[in-house]
């Protein structure tokens, strides 16, 4: 087997996220895109010690997994719902069995193992949908809707979705036509030029409030004052509540604002979780499926047991969510921390606005909030980015020495990865449940409850060093590894590190040690890439350089890091 050979296998399981895998003459192959019992036909595109890896190109016979029907007409071309054509209940034990073997493989010792809950409806649950403009095929008509799988420039024009709502094709229908009949040119990646980058819908379950953004570059060859009219003149089943155009002119495909515009209403949207209200902005962030994220809360509280008088720190926050169903039921006192300060304003006045006086949102980064809190917290909740919680924010939240943490993850490799770390520091893993937050899509959230068990936490003395530990991927804003995932995602390229630390030098960022080099290399030690040669006959000379393409992507990535 060699690279463009065409082989055909059956999948046997899938590895979390979306790592599909079979057996071709006694070798593992992974295959994206499938699920297990599917016999495809696949093209090798990479084979090397670590391992094969091939494109499916057909699926010759389905699985007995597989449903008769519910997909919508888009499944074999949009890069989201990947598991759309499993039945339900066979997705749910799918997953179940990834998180379960991602612990396993981690070493991490569960206590209680308590299965997946799922979601309330497979179908029609997202509150947030990010739609892409661009075109379905080179030079061709103007497309908004979902990136094409396994391609960086294709959109695909969304006429059918199972997991949101009508009004949003609707919402992408009106927009679409408007744009082009008056010919505006999307925002072209690779050329930097062009005005149309982001639709983004945003749509209470419980409200049927709407709030729409528009993201452009500074480009704006339209009438965003009749592009307001159109939308407010659709026929939708909620009502508009805002519409705000955003300005954008950074290199990274990402939603964001240099500068935004209020074009009607107001910048937020109301949404209602159990008996709370809380208001949603923007960028803020809120679970997408609020009936699932009921659910999702139900197990949080759970978890958490009697809270009643006690101190409690709900890190990474978002709107305050979990912070003021724990104030509800009876904490003494909870502190939330949020790195988006307009999110950290909404968990505020939500508390307020739910006469909430016991719990306070502070707006920063966490790595640097927690050494400012003077409180000792009774239990504390983290619900981080999918990333993870970084190295060092995790040694000081295990400095404080709560008897319990109740960890919320929407990444089940962040979470092993880091559960490893707190087990290694003397906390439980006591139980662990599981929540189909996402139906059909490749994730799932998992709520975990850490222990520090019987032992009186006031008598001991909790010490964490980082000292062995080498933190130096953990410098500049984002990991190797968050750098290569968002440059694989956005660009559909892979990057090594040694082009990451290239590109960072051309930057002035610094760069660490290099403990990846060749054995003929690594013979002669570890070589700082910061003060290496250059010139003629030096070491990096011989090393590959950074092909101009993946240049630019990794630069987005630092772009979008905040690197840069």
């Amino acid at each position: 087997m060699k690279k463009k050979d065409e082989i055909i296998l059956e999948i046997a399981d899938v590895n979390f996220p979306n790592k599909a895998y079979g057996y071709y003459e006694g070798e593992k192959v992974i295959v994206k895109n499938a699920v297990p019992g599917q016999k495809v036909q696949a093209q090798v595109f990479k084979k090397r010690g670590s391992g094969v890896e091939a494109r499916l190109q057909e699926v010759i016979e389905r699985s007995p997994l597989e449903r008769e029907a519910g997909m919508c007409s888009h499944y074999a071309l949009c890069g989201g719902c990947t598991y759309q054509t499993m039945r339900h209940e066979e997705e749910l034990r799918l997953k179940e069995r990834q998180v379960k073997r991602l612990l396993e493989n981690a070493g991490i010792c569960v206590q209680s193992w308590e299965g997946i809950v799922p979601a309330p409806s497979e179908t029609g649950y997202r509150n947030k949908c990010e739609f892409s403009f661009g075109d379905e095929e080179k030079d061709g008509d103007l497309a908004l809707g979902m990136r094409k799988r396994m391609s960086y420039y294709e959109v695909v024009t969304l006429k059918d979705c199972n997991i949101v709502d009508a009004d949003y094709l609707r919402i992408i229908e009106g927009t679409l036509q408007f744009f082009q009949e008056r010919r505006v040119p999307f925002y072209h990646k690779a050329r930097h030029d062009g005005s149309l980058r982001h639709l983004v819908v945003r749509k209470g379950a419980a409200t049927g409030e709407i709030l729409i953004n528009l993201v452009t570059s500074s480009e704006v060859p339209f009438s965003v004052e009749e592009f307001r009219d159109m939308l407010l003149g659709l026929e939708l089943d909620g009502s508009v509540c805002g519409i705000l155009h955003s300005v954008n002119d950074g290199l990274a495909d990402v939603v964001k604002s240099d500068e935004m515009r209020l074009l009607y209403g107001r910048d937020f949207f109301m949404e209602k979780l159990f008996d709370l209200e809380f208001k949603v902005s923007v960028y803020s962030f809120f679970q997408t499926n609020s009936a699932g994220a009921e659910k999702l809360y139900s197990i949080v509280k759970e978890f958490a047991g009697d809270v009643a008088d006690k101190t409690v720190f709900d890190l990474y926050c978002g709107t305050g969510t979990i912070g003021q169903i724990m104030a509800e039921a009876g904490s003494k006192k909870v502190i939330g921390i949020e790195l988006i300060e307009e999110a950290v304003v909404a968990a505020n006045e939500n508390a307020k606005r739910n006469h909430l006086e016991n719990c306070t949102f502070l707006a920063g980064d966490v790595l640097k909030m927690v050494d400012e809190l003077e409180e000792r917290p009774d239990l504390i909740i983290v619900d981080p980015p999918r990333d993870g919680i970084h190295p060092k924010a995790i040694g000081k939240i295990i400095a404080f020495g709560a008897p319990e943490i109740v960890y919320v993850s929407c990444k089940p490799t962040s979470l092993a990865r880091d559960l490893e770390i707190f087990q290694q520091e003397g906390y439980q893993v006591e139980r662990v449940k599981l929540m189909d937050m996402f139906p059909r899509t490749v994730h799932v959230e998992t709520v975990v409850l850490l222990s520090k068990g019987k032992v009186d936490s006031k008598k001991i003395r909790v010490e964490f060093s980082l000292e062995d530990m080498d933190m130096s991927e953990f410098q500049d804003g984002a990991t190797y590894a968050q750098i290569k995932d968002y440059v694989l995602e956005h660009s559909g390229l892979k990057v090594s590190n040694l082009y990451i630390s290239q590109i960072k030098r051309k930057c002035g960022i610094e760069v660490g040690k290099n403990y990846n080099l060749p054995k003929s290399e690594g013979a002669r030690g570890p070589v700082d890439l910061c003060s290496a040669p250059t010139g003629a006959g030096a070491e990096t000379a011989r090393q590959p350089q950074c092909p101009p393409e993946k240049e630019k992507a990794i630069m987005e990535a630092f772009e979008y890091f905040g690197m840069i």
